[in-house]
């Protein structure tokens, strides 16, 4: 079997779900997993694997939030994995998170790994259809959050905010979630 898909069946099997939405797409990720022809390819019609990170200061008090150009939301540094990831869900969030925010990054040390899954549409577009982006999640720390710089082809804004201002402007129930567990996760240590 390919190394890239076998990591990635290992690593949905060891996750565990919060709640029934993401028990559920945990469990449509790995029928998924194994049916898409090409998991990691943006040009896979039906939908693919992306990687998405929580960036929170060396502390533990503050998060990264983007506003997102094409969607006008605000959410985590996140996207599509590219031919240098790999496979890794990992090296596609690291590299997503360094891309969208200029800061050095690392995963956290004892944070789960992925901390989170979660499957959204993503609406059509006049130059693609309708798809599902597969969200593998993780936590990670900016080494230089003083560096924090935003691509204005990505985003329209990144801010470092509170975890109560991060929630606050977190306008789906699965991003909540996400945002909780980050925050439980680096109050854990």
């Amino acid at each position: 079997m390919n190394p890239p898909l076998t990591s990635l069946y290992e690593l949905l099997a060891r996750h565990v779900p919060t709640d029934d939405k993401e028990r559920e797409d945990l469990a449509r990720m790995r029928v998924l997993a194994a049916e898409l022809a090409r998991p990691f390819s943006r040009g896979q019609e039906q939908g693919h694997f992306t990687g998405s990170a929580v960036v929170v200061d060396p502390a533990g008090e503050r998060v990264v939030m983007v506003h997102h150009g094409k969607l006008k939301r605000w959410l985590q540094p996140g996207g599509h994995a590219e031919e240098g990831d790999g496979g890794s869900m990992e090296a596609t969030a690291l590299r997503e998170a360094r891309e969208e925010t200029g800061c050095r990054v690392r995963l956290h040390a004892s944070a789960p790994r992925p901390l989170d899954v979660d499957i959204h549409t993503i609406p059509a577009r006049k130059d693609e259809l309708e798809h599902l982006h597969l969200d593998v999640r993780y936590l990670v720390v900016a080494e230089n959050p003083d560096a924090l710089a935003h691509d204005p082809g990505e985003s329209s804004g990144a801010q470092w905010l509170t975890w109560d201002e991060a929630l606050t402007r977190a306008d789906e129930a699965p991003l909540r979630r996400l945002m909780e567990k980050a925050r439980a996760a680096v109050r854990a240590r």
